[in-house]
């Protein structure tokens, strides 16, 4: 496709024109794969007192009950409902990323979807094409203002999201491409989300905000709301507001042809993905060195400053193990493991994690691809035993398999008190492209 005059004016017309039947079959395969890991994630907490808290809240003042609250047993009106699932499948950092950028695409993105296929009746089709087309508009943007918009302390999940979950709700509501270009517009004056709050419960605000905002600005552009013609990249549009000068082409260039979320990668680990670079090669060296935790007298991380940024720090709460250099390293040469209960609060204040977690120094290696790690390993006898990963388990190098995303579903199913509707579940999602609706689906999700 050919840019046009404005990259709000080019998204349009490709979510317009877009046709199913021209997708690829191996990224319609990626959507489905895509949603299987979210649902998965958002059923492992919903137990959890964020989302519990969240629906409470939201519930107040929700209206009519018309779209499912995952693993919940109630209802909500479609924004209140996409509000508290996006929060679910974001919470523990297990979910898909787009490791350019470092969003994770579907959080934002599924749930205001799965809302309003559920109010309106749209089928498994139209809600994955609409998912797909949402994701390719989020990752897009991101990348027209990255790096410098993360490192200016923006949370790019939170604040690229809100277009994502414009993009797929437009498409799913059959906007035309004006309508569709004036509502990435409205959600562009509704983006926000800070990375300094990413170890607090603020994080999920700016998720949850980000698939109901998304949401807002697709129906009011359905209802004849209006944006400016240049919202995203103009003077004083959102790219320059809160970054700097965007590369336009990357939002515009080869849009149907050159799909940005064939680069998704799914989390094997519990972990912010850069971490998973770490894990491996502490599992490597656990395996190699075969000694007891008090032989190790010290532990060096290597990686790049991304690494560094989200990962040097102290480990108070569940939050902070999640992505601490130190927790991850001590996980995968402690325990072996790096699932979910391995950043729980118990895994927090375990003595012997938290004594090997104090023997790990992080050092910055600019050579060190993102995404990739080197570990060092001193013995108390003086020994040094080293292991590089460059291509973590999950990356693209290294993707997991439909039965490994499968597996994992399962896992975090029985988490949230599921596993007997696991398999079920699984078959409808498989399924789902030749779903007449998603009924049937929410029900087991329920």
């Amino acid at each position: 496709m050919s840019s046009q005059a404005y990259a709000g004016e080019a998204l349009g017309h490709f979510l317009a024109a877009s046709r199913w039947a021209d997708i690829p079959p191996a990224l319609r395969h990626e959507a489905v794969r895509s949603l299987l890991n979210h649902l998965g994630c958002a059923l492992g907490v919903a137990r959890d007192p964020a989302v519990t808290t969240a629906l409470e809240v939201m519930a107040g003042f929700s209206g009519a009950p018309v779209a499912t609250v995952i693993g919940q047993g109630r209802k909500l009106d479609a924004m209140s409902a996409a509000f508290v699932n996006c929060i679910a499948g974001n919470l523990l950092d297990y979910d898909d990323t787009h490791l350019r950028t470092v969003i994770h695409p579907a959080a934002p993105v599924a749930p205001p979807l799965l809302a309003l296929a559920e109010q309106r009746g749209h089928s498994g089709t139209e809600v994955l094409h609409a998912f797909l087309l949402g994701m390719e508009v989020e990752c897009r943007i991101g990348n027209a203002v990255s790096p410098g918009h993360y490192d200016r302390g923006w949370h790019i999940t939170s604040t690229c999201g809100v277009f994502g979950a414009a993009a797929g709700c437009a498409k799913l509501l059959g906007l035309t491409a004006t309508q569709a270009w004036h509502a990435l517009g409205i959600a562009a004056s509704q983006s926000a989300g800070l990375v300094e709050n990413l170890p607090s419960a603020a994080k999920n605000v700016g998720m949850g905000n980000a698939a109901r905002h998304g949401l807002l600005a697709a129906l009011l552009a359905e209802a004849g709301y209006e944006a400016t013609p240049a919202a995203i990249e103009g003077p004083l549009g959102w790219a320059r507001a809160m970054g700097d000068m965007p590369q336009v082409a990357e939002i515009t260039s080869g849009l149907g042809e050159r799909w940005e979320i064939a680069r998704t990668t799914y989390k094997p680990y519990s972990a912010g993905i850069v971490f998973h670079a770490v894990i491996d090669a502490c599992l490597q060296l656990r395996a190699e060195l075969d000694v007891p935790p008090e032989a190790i007298a010290a532990v060096t991380v290597a990686g790049d400053a991304l690494l560094l940024a989200r990962g040097d720090r102290a480990v108070r709460t569940e939050r902070d193990a999640r992505v601490s250099i130190h927790h991850n390293a001590a996980l995968g040469l402690l325990r072996g493991r790096a699932g979910v209960a391995d950043f729980g609060m118990p895994a927090v204040l375990d003595p012997a994690l938290v004594a090997l977690r104090a023997r790990v120094t992080a050092a910055l290696d600019a050579s060190l691809p993102r995404g990739a790690a080197r570990v060092t390993v001193r013995l108390a006898d003086g020994r040094e035993r080293v292991a590089t990963v460059l291509q973590a388990r999950g990356s693209e190098a290294r993707p997991m398999s439909d039965a490994e995303l499968a597996a994992k579903f399962r896992d975090n199913a029985a988490l949230g008190g599921f596993a007997d509707r696991a398999d079920a579940a699984l078959d409808a999602l498989w399924a789902l492209e030749t779903a007449p609706e998603i009924g049937g689906l929410m029900a087991l999700l329920t």
